[in-house]
């Protein structure tokens, strides 16, 4: 295994973040296997715009979706520990490296959690539904008949196999490359169901093209105070949500992580970021890498019986 001697590491970090006003040196690569536009793709370019007006050096957010993720988290896995290429990702990424055939907790090098946030359930507004509850109704009364659209591989599509495991209804399946995708074959009335970020929907709901049901998270929306939390939709078992994380390649020093770490946190906790996030409902999420490390852990083993479920692991 590659290995960077701690403090040459170090001292690499150190002199990008002296070089402030000359932005010396390569950018840092931050490889997402998501497609633009995507939540973790936005997320991504919001901490590294935060991180490099404090380093004043370039970051580079480079998209390499496909395969389910692998395609994005095989080329990181070859970046050398030098910590100008890290992973920038959530819980589909952490499937995607176990599929590679890498720990994504032992064999990358968790660095820092970035951001978390919900999803909301969303209906066609011509559909007869205002509710969860009338929602499972409607499909058990008609099985097979609406349309659930989704990004394959990606947390959203693991989440509503949880809801459809839940609720016990039958619907159909449609997956694409990307969550944005199946967004655009709702608008053209193909898709019934999605779960998507407010940020995303919120526009297309207050214009009426799509009704809300639920929240994911513990608590309501502060821009959809009517919507509900699937807690008090008579389901406390699917508040999941969705969340950010950098990570650093196999190999790459713990104390360069922790240099990092300390960096990202404090980009995370400034006041632009934290109004930047809000306009996104997402939170900013600071932790250390042993956090993190744990996190992954325990978001692996709480998503696995849904990523089997949706084929992305076997069963």
């Amino acid at each position: 295994m590659r290995m960077m001697p701690a403090a040459a590491a170090i001292a690499l970090i150190a002199a990008t973040a002296a070089s402030a006003q000359t932005s010396a040196g390569p950018p840092v690569k931050i490889i997402c296997a998501v497609p633009p536009g995507s939540p973790i793709d936005v997320t991504a370019r919001l901490v590294t715009n935060e991180w490099s007006k404090r380093l004043g050096t370039a970051f580079v957010v480079e998209n390499r979706p496909g395969g389910g993720g692998t395609i994005g988290v095989k080329d990181f896995a070859k970046a050398e520990p030098d910590g100008r290429t890290l992973l920038f990702g959530a819980v589909g990424d952490a499937f995607a490296a176990k599929i590679a055939g890498y720990d994504p907790a032992t064999d990358f090098v968790p660095v820092a959690t970035a951001a978390a946030w919900p999803w909301i359930l969303v209906i066609r507004s011509e559909l007869p539904i205002n509710s969860v509850k009338q929602l499972i109704d409607h499909a058990k009364a008609n099985p097979g008949k609406l349309n659930w659209g989704f990004g394959q591989g990606t947390a959203p599509h693991m989440y509503g196999e949880m809801f459809k495991a839940a609720t016990g209804i039958d619907v159909a399946n449609i997956p694409y490359k990307s969550g944005t995708q199946a967004m655009t074959d709702m608008m053209g009335g193909r898709i019934d169901i999605n779960f998507g970020t407010v940020a995303t929907l919120l526009p297309l709901v207050r214009e009426g093209k799509l009704r809300s049901l639920a929240i994911t998270g513990a608590t309501r929306s502060a821009e959809l105070p009517d919507v509900p939390t699937m807690s008090e939709s008579g389901f406390p078992g699917l508040t999941r949500g969705d969340w950010t994380g950098f990570w650093a390649p196999p190999g790459t020093p713990a104390a360069v992580a922790r240099r990092l770490n300390g960096e990202i946190n404090a980009a995370l906790t400034t006041s632009a970021m934290k109004v930047a996030m809000k306009k996104l409902e997402f939170a900013p999420k600071v932790g250390s890498p042993e956090d993190f490390a744990k996190f992954i852990v325990a978001e692996v083993d709480a998503w696995t019986p849904a990523a089997k479920a949706t084929g992305i692991l076997p069963k």
